[in-house]
């Protein structure tokens, strides 16, 4: 199985990401790991990035996506994956592909871009990513206002994932 974390930046995808991967003993992907150094400037100066940036981005990821379902691997993927047609090219409708919407609110989301350090993303560019949503109705909603590690066990339990 391939679990996509998906959400608005600040969401908490890559801590969640890690933690899940470690949980179930499978490989861990950062989204942004596969933007180009353009689309990671722009993001740097607060510019959204438009379809023409996304193209590729979501190319590189449905590749490894594509390459991971070939060999029979597992893993989990952080990817805001925001807007339906995005999902559907990385895998939705696959039996193998499981998206989850880690979501919160506003001004939780905001507080911790504001502390966040060390990251390209602009904590202005919230405001975007929230208006480019596409919650997806069939997916596991999990809501982010707790531990790390409640997350990931909420996870677990809405996937089934428990080990016997």
């Amino acid at each position: 199985m391939i679990i996509v974390l998906m959400g608005v930046s600040g969401v908490g995808k890559t801590t969640v990401g890690k933690r899940l991967a470690q949980r179930l003993e499978i490989p861990f992907h950062e989204g942004d790991d596969f933007h180009s150094p353009d689309n990671i400037a722009k993001m740097e100066r607060g510019e959204p990035l438009n379809e023409r940036d996304r193209t590729p981005w979501i190319e590189s990821l449905q590749n490894c996506i594509e390459t991971l379902l070939a060999n029979g691997q597992q893993a989990v993927i952080a990817c805001s994956a925001l807007k339906a047609d995005y999902r559907q090219q990385l895998g939705g409708g696959h039996d193998r592909v499981e998206f989850v919407l880690l979501k919160g609110s506003r001004a939780l989301i905001q507080e911790r871009l504001n502390q966040r350090e060390d990251h390209f993303m602009a904590a202005s560019l919230l405001n975007s990513q929230m208006e480019a949503l596409e919650a997806p109705a069939d997916s596991l909603v999990v809501e982010v206002d707790k531990t790390p590690e409640a997350i990931v066990e909420s996870i677990v339990d809405g996937l089934d994932l428990a080990q016997p």
